[in-house]
């Protein structure tokens, strides 16, 4: 395949009824193969029941900061009231602080009410918590920023009195927001965010995603490729297509649509040719970042073909 646009993959690694050992070893496996970044996802509770064990994503990013050397962290993502903004804000700073500036933060409105409820925070209407991730990244802003020493705000839903964050983060800690809601979400991705996010399940809308964003952006008169197109999307590859086809078929009786259409005409399927192809497709789209969930009962063994077979076409 001729050489092609640089893309950033990122790996999302194993976090739920999985033990932190596996993670760590994730961590470290997909660093030596070369990936840009890891990923986890941002739930208390496990997304199919709150009974499900998981791992918190705040710990587990400052713990993977700490035993790896230079692939980004993120979150996709972060409820933005799920946690008391100010404290959360605190957390980001310092998980920075540990990983030496590569920690990206993925925020959203969130979705599960139990993990807002049962936590006693406030779960608001779908309006208001887009209104509450607007507020949020403007009070991480300031606190991350060297012009303020104390920050007080006072916004619809976010407060804060004379908050005091340090250290600061050792760099500017890029804002990924995730969703595809046109006429809010996106929006804000276009006055906010330096990374936006389409979730897997609107993978198929990729392009009708970009286009919106683009219109936002011409709105507030930002040039769109000032922000980074990244899609969540779930991997299934194999050597060749004998194998590959059967694993396509069952991830897609496995996770129905909510990581998108295995099948699908953008789907990231196949053979190691046939994958590439799917990233180009992406590529000539406008979207350059990957944010990948490999199927397979080990992830690491598909991550390493792909790593080895697919991602050389994109350096």
């Amino acid at each position: 395949m001729a050489q092609s646009a640089r893309a950033h993959f990122g790996a999302t690694l194993p976090q739920i009824k999985r033990p932190w050992v596996a993670a760590r070893d994730a961590s470290i496996a997909f660093e030596e193969m070369g990936y840009d970044s890891l990923w986890v996802c941002d739930h208390l509770y496990g997304p199919q029941s709150p009974q499900l064990p998981i791992l918190e994503a705040w710990t587990m990013i400052s713990a993977v900061a700490a035993i790896t050397d230079h692939v980004e962290i993120g979150t996709l993502v972060t409820p933005a009231g799920m946690r008391n903004p100010a404290q959360l804000g605190k957390v980001i700073a310092t998980a920075d602080s540990i990983a030496g500036g590569r920690v990206i933060a993925g925020l959203g409105g969130g979705w599960m009410q139990r993990e807002f409820t049962d936590f006693g925070m406030p779960f608001l209407s779908v309006r208001d918590r887009l209104k509450q991730l607007e507020e949020t990244v403007e009070l991480f802003r300031r606190m991350w920023s060297e012009d303020e020493s104390e920050v007080t705000f006072d916004g619809d839903f976010v407060k804060a009195d004379q908050v005091v964050c340090q250290p600061k983060p050792p760099r500017k800690v890029p804002v990924l927001i995730g969703g595809g809601g046109e006429k809010v979400t996106l929006k804000l991705v276009a006055r906010e965010a330096d990374i936006w996010n389409n979730l897997a399940g609107s993978q198929p809308d990729l392009a009708h995603k970009i286009e919106v964003l683009k219109r936002h952006c011409d709105e507030i008169d930002r040039d769109p490729d000032e922000i980074v197109k990244s899609q969540q999307c779930l991997v299934t590859i194999a050597p060749d297509e004998a194998r590959a086809k059967p694993m396509a078929e069952t991830a897609q009786k496995i996770f129905g649509g909510h990581m998108g259409d295995p099948m699908g005409p953008l789907a990231i399927t196949g053979t190691p040719e046939q994958c590439s192809e799917k990233i180009q497709k992406h590529i000539d789209l406008g979207c350059t970042m990957f944010v990948i969930e490999f199927f397979g009962k080990d992830t690491k063994e598909p991550a390493q073909l792909f790593a080895e077979e697919v991602v050389p076409n994109f350096r």
